[in-house]
């Protein structure tokens, strides 16, 4: 295991390192110090020779590790994992942590891109990573974890990374997600220097502007801050302490509940039913939930049938289709638990379903092998369509009954038990008003997640 840390200054970088150090023990350390743009440094980063690892750890100097994670890292296979982190600014969001396996860092590597996309400026990271884990992992992996983001940092930081959330949130899913976000800071410098960061970012930067405004913007970012953050005569901060970064690391979990006793989460719903969607609804909730795990532990207790599935040692559940071929088991197995069945109009359903018909299977190794992770993901695909489906190829009227069937097996199961199962047309515009009460939560002051496959 390696690890990466990207550091431009941060008021966090010393404590970040030793933090991390601390809680996730790597074989090796490379730092990234001080290069800007951050395509720069990604470019940089993805140079580094981690021969030898099967992980690479990358983690942004602003992010304070506040938990062991080496027993989670000692056992993930996935190729892509991100952490859900506590920012003052958007509250719980996955950023700032990344955990990729070294072939997908190599394919990263060798990915070509225009660098002229206004998309790959303001994501010259996550661009590049989503082509490479295309055929290597479905979707991306979120794990919560208890890990400060943005916390304690230098004024002009929080001017330059607020007034480039503005740029990256001009999208029709991150625009009412950012603004709820912004509804809700409070007063002082830091909220202040923000909100200032926000203004200044949309009266420079027109919605739409070409890809050289977008870049000059970016990249006098720096000393653009450090102007406006002159400007208003802020005093000082002092240096930060670890006890400082303990106390408040201490009151962000009191506020966030405790997990141990907290019980586990299903989604049973068949895919293209809304269960992205429900993933990212209960990961704002706390809930850490795995979806459509592709390891080789999970398939092994896939195909033993008995719903024991190492994962959730790690995990708080399931939301997608993995769960559905043993979920009378895993309700055996986990008293208390509850279990989101997503449904959605059947006509609409098929027609989604056929226009996203997997593949036979799921290609191999990017670097040329047949890795055992690449094996097992290929596995878990063909097992879990096989056995959730019963059919290779796209059959509508065999799919319709298979529908049908899942949901009439599901609601009889859990027949009298009104309080273990939750039926959820997210599809059709259910949400919070339903989610948030079955799990004894309160819904959070954001549009429900509508996350497409």
């Amino acid at each position: 295991m390696h690890l990466v840390l990207r550091t431009v200054g941060e008021r966090t970088t010393d404590l970040a390192l030793d933090l991390a150090i601390q809680h996730i023990r790597p074989h090796r350390v490379h730092v990234v110090d001080d290069v800007r743009p951050f395509w720069r440094a990604v470019d940089l980063m993805l140079g580094i020779d981690h021969g030898g690892a099967s992980h690479v750890v990358f983690l942004d100097a602003d992010c304070l590790v506040l938990e062991d994670l080496r027993p989670f890292l000692d056992a993930n296979e996935l190729a892509f994992v991100e952490c859900y982190v506590h920012d003052p600014f958007r509250g719980r969001v996955p950023c700032g942590v990344h955990i990729i396996r070294t072939d997908v860092v190599e394919r990263m590597r060798r990915t070509e891109l225009r660098r002229d996309d206004v998309a790959w400026m303001l994501r010259p990271e996550s661009t590049r990573l989503e082509l490479a884990l295309r055929g290597v992992q479905d979707s991306v992996q979120y794990r919560g974890a208890h890990i400060l983001h943005d916390h304690f940092q230098h004024y002009d930081h929080v001017f330059a990374k607020i007034a480039l959330r503005e740029l990256r949130s001009r999208t029709d899913a991150s625009r009412p997600v950012f603004a709820t976000a912004i509804a809700q800071w409070g007063q002082g410098p830091d909220y202040d220097v923000a909100r200032a960061a926000v203004h200044h970012a949309r009266a420079h930067v027109a919605e739409g502007a070409p890809g050289p405004d977008v870049q000059r913007y970016i990249e006098g970012l720096p000393e653009t801050a450090l102007r406006e953050v002159a400007a208003r005569k802020l005093p000082d901060r002092p240096a930060l302490t670890r006890s400082e970064v303990l106390r408040t690391g201490q009151r962000v979990r009191e506020l966030a509940g405790s997990r141990a006793d907290r019980a586990k989460v299903f989604g049973l719903g068949l895919p293209r039913t809304g269960t992205r969607s429900l993933r990212a609804a209960l990961h704002l909730l706390g809930y850490d939930v795995a979806h459509y795990p592709v390891d080789r532990a999970s398939l092994d207790a896939l195909t033993r049938g008995d719903g024991r599935l190492p994962l959730l040692e790690h995990y708080d559940g399931l939301a997608d289709v993995a769960a559905v071929p043993c979920f009378r088991e895993l309700d055996a197995l986990h008293r208390g638990a509850k279990f989101i069945l997503t449904v959605r109009d059947k006509a609409s359903w098929l027609a989604s379903m056929e226009a996203n018909w997997p593949e036979d299977a799921a290609p191999g190794s990017p670097c040329g092998r047949d890795h055992t992770a690449h094996s097992a993901a290929r596995a878990t695909r063909r097992f879990v369509r096989e056995a959730v489906y019963g059919c290779r190829a796209f059959d509508a009227r065999h799919l319709s009954r298979v529908y049908d069937e899942h949901v009439a097996t599901v609601r009889a199961h859990f027949d009298g038990r009104p309080g273990d199962l939750l039926v959820l047309d997210v599809v059709g515009g259910e949400g919070w008003e339903r989610l948030a009460p079955f799990l004894s939560a309160s819904a959070p002051a954001r549009p429900f997640p509508a996350e497409r496959g």
